[in-house]
């Protein structure tokens, strides 16, 4: 069976890719990591490419995809560390209001006029110190983690994956913006006190199914962080110069290399199928992302470590920018369920604890 994309996927893909190149250099990204500038303007003009309605149908305004499209664009955007709320609000928002037949909301997220944050983590992994708890219509409690700290609404989980939808400024909501690694995408605490909520689902098929096309989008990023990475150490390694001949001309630097691209080739075919299956195949959906996300969380850790040590000294400096793709890789590493809880949860999956 020969696997691969359409031709329509691969113009998506160029098209994005020809739009960040252009318009989201490093220097902008450096601005906003900086908070010099905000993301609300890459995600404007991402609006206009239909980014946002990827996954939403034509009838409200959407493009109509599939998420196997999402992880092409997700890919693209991890590498070139783009500062957008893609995965929470063009995807697992976006499923999550679906699947609850919100078409206002979903007609909104189309035209860019609403981005939703995903505070899920308290379904995830239970904290001593944060939990939400609900009263009927309100919620009270603590989320650690949520993704998005400038969305204007999020989509917040209890225990038991229930789902509600809340406004950020909605009275006994206070938001605390969290300081991470990654300064290209934001998280932040929420805090509720009695707080007024919409459930949006009680089922929790729903959340699972938001959750696995969240990780999935992370292993996307990471599969186009990571290959950032090493096309920088390769053209880096063509460059640098050492005892009069280029560095990449060394037996040892061209092993770093081809270990990276060996390691690294082979994912891309796991997160595209991983994609193709939430679609067409999804008795095996939740295992492939799974997999997915845990695979490429250990793969991109070790590109992003042998990419920096190719660099040398000069890996480290700002002047490269290395570390903003280093350090995203370690941010998807770890939202949404770290490699080890995320194979806990494929083991379930497979009826083997």
């Amino acid at each position: 069976m020969e696997f691969g994309l359409s031709e329509q996927q691969i113009l998506l893909q160029d098209s994005v890719h020809r739009y960040l190149t252009e318009q989201v250099p490093l220097d902008r990204v450096r601005r906003i990591a900086s908070g010099d500038e905000q993301d609300s303007g890459v995600w404007a003009e991402l609006t206009e490419l239909g980014i946002p309605a990827l996954l939403i149908p034509e009838p409200l305004g959407g493009v109509g995809l599939g998420l196997l499209d999402a992880v092409v664009v997700a890919e693209v955007l991890g590498r070139h560390v783009a500062p957008c709320p893609f995965s929470t609000t063009a995807v697992m928002a976006a499923l999550v209001l679906l699947d609850a037949g919100m078409e206002d909301e979903l007609a909104a997220i189309a035209t860019g006029e609403l981005r939703i944050g995903i505070a899920f983590n308290e379904a995830i992994g239970a904290r001593a110190d944060a939990g939400i708890k609900t009263d009927g219509d309100t919620l009270s409690g603590k989320c650690l983690f949520a993704l998005d700290g400038d969305a204007d609404s999020y989509l917040v989980a209890t225990g038991d994956r229930s789902i509600y939808l809340v406004s950020a400024d909605t009275s006994g909501v206070t938001r605390n913006n969290l300081t991470t690694v990654d300064k290209t995408r934001s998280t932040c605490e929420l805090l509720f006190e009695n707080a007024q909520a919409g459930k949006v689902s009680g089922d929790p098929h729903v959340f699972e199914r938001a959750l696995d096309a969240g990780r999935l989008m992370q292993a996307a990023d990471t599969l186009g962080a990571a290959q950032a990475m090493l096309d920088q150490a390769v053209d880096y390694s063509l460059q640098r110069e050492q005892f009069n001949r280029v560095i990449g001309s060394f037996q040892a630097v061209k092993h770093l290399c081809a270990d990276m691209a060996a390691n690294l080739e082979p994912c891309r075919s796991l997160v595209w199928y991983a994609g193709h299956a939430m679609d067409a195949v999804p008795e095996e959906a939740s295992l492939l992302a799974c997999h997915a996300k845990a695979h490429l969380a250990e793969v991109g850790q070790a590109v992003a470590k042998t990419a920096t040590e190719v660099h040398g000294g000069m890996g480290f400096t700002d002047l490269l920018g290395l570390h903003y793709w280093f350090k995203r890789i370690g941010a998807n590493r770890q939202l949404l369920g770290s490699p080890e809880r995320v194979r806990e949860q494929a083991a379930r999956v497979q009826g083997l604890i």
